[in-house]
């Protein structure tokens, strides 16, 4: 049985694994935002210079669709006023989160912010070359499209790892395990549907624009009276990603894996591993939430289940759309991102430009706030995450 927790968000560890498999964790990072209309393609990052290579993976033409006005040009890191520019420029020795005095002050000392360093991760400024990225999209099923990153596949008999995320964020969160870890293994990390780039492409809830007052008319889905059949059931909860995790495992890579998760991706990889031990050779534990979902499970409280006649499904009620707006408008805020960053990297000299643009990126998407919604409102598990501990020590013990 392994199941190692480190609860310790911007620091590096490294443990080690059944079959000699090391991990080694350290601050995570990112990618960039890209649509498709297509089932299987990857666009490869190459290292050494940060360009983007298509590959087509089923015998069709990759093309960047225009969507029209259904997801307005994002020129993130221009126009926000209010934000503090270390955030978006990466400047004074990246240092990038702080107030104006921070800045001054190192600047007038003349001293250099404290680095972090990772022993054996590739330095890139040394011209170490890590692993190449492949950046690729899964069709689950019609409509759930769902968007992963690769690396290492070249390593064919090495062992396979799978990286969850925490919430709020996605692959490009575990940049650099890839980078790293892909140089001797096979590792994959996913965007949990409802977050990252596994957004919907299309409306769950289609509306005209008629007496509409949302705030974010001209582009927000998921504030329609009508839901799309594809979209009668969805519900972003604990449920579906442990749904999506599995059919990841069973058709993307094929053989049971290591699952590596932090915050809420913790708990969805014990979770998964609770109910599929099959699946699952080891777990690691970054900082993992030990709860997630405030209403009842209807299997587990079926009778107080019924008292929440909504649980984030779609169409959104209309006194959820009213609160959505009025939260997400705060929470998406570029200034909120950045403290929010501030108080998650007590390591101040690690540069989050990308991060933070990353982030504020996927904010912007049409889907983002109703999606939103549908994960705070969707209820639990039906283990608790007590029970799904308990059952994965009993089960590999």
């Amino acid at each position: 049985m392994e199941i190692l927790s480190y609860n310790c968000a911007p620091c590096s560890h490294v443990v080690k694994l059944r079959l000699e498999l090391v991990l080694k964790s350290s601050n995570l990072h990112q990618s960039r935002l890209t649509f498709r209309k297509h089932k299987f393609w990857c666009t490869k990052i190459d290292s050494r210079d940060g360009t983007l290579r298509f590959h087509n993976l089923d015998q069709s033409i990759v093309k960047k669709p225009s969507h029209r006005g259904r997801f307005r040009s994002l020129n993130i890191l221009a126009g926000f006023k209010n934000v503090d520019s270390k955030v978006l420029s990466g400047g004074y020795n990246g240092y990038v989160i702080g107030g104006e005095g921070d800045a001054s002050d190192i600047a007038e000392r003349g001293e250099s912010a404290t680095k972090v360093v990772i022993p054996e991760l590739p330095d890139e400024s040394n011209g170490e070359v890590g692993a190449p990225v492949s950046s690729c999209f899964w069709e689950w099923k019609p409509k759930f499209n769902v968007h992963y990153e690769k690396a290492g596949c070249e390593n064919v008999n090495s062992v396979p790892v799978l990286f969850l995320p925490g919430f709020g964020v996605g692959s490009f969160h575990y940049e650099k395990q890839l980078k790293d870890l892909g140089r001797d293994f096979r590792v994959w990390a996913i965007d949990f549907l409802g977050q990252g780039m596994s957004l919907p492409l299309e409306d769950p809830t289609p509306r005209s624009s008629e007496g509409d007052t949302s705030v974010r008319k001209d582009y927000a889905w998921g504030f329609g009276d009508e839901t799309e059949p594809w979209a009668s059931d969805l519900v972003y909860s604990i449920d579906l990603w442990r749904d999506q995790v599995q059919y990841f495992i069973e058709q993307v890579i094929g053989e049971p894996v290591y699952l590596v998760g932090n915050s809420l991706g913790g708990f969805v990889a014990l979770y998964f591993a609770a109910r599929n031990p099959h699946l699952v050779k080891g777990v690691t534990l970054l900082n993992a939430t030990p709860f997630w979902g405030f209403l009842p499970n209807p299997i587990r409280s079926p009778r107080l289940a019924k008292v929440f006649p909504w649980a984030g499904t779609f169409p959104l009620p209309s006194s959820v759309r009213k609160l959505t707006e009025f939260i997400w408008q705060k929470i998406s805020d570029p200034t909120s991102i950045a403290e929010v960053l501030k108080q998650v990297y007590a390591d101040h000299s690690t540069n989050v430009d990308k991060v933070f643009s990353r982030i504020l990126e996927t904010t912007q998407h049409p889907a983002a706030a109703a999606s939103f919604a549908s994960i705070m409102f969707a209820p639990q598990g039906q283990l608790s995450f007590r029970d799904a501990l308990s059952r994965w020590i009993v089960q590999k013990s």
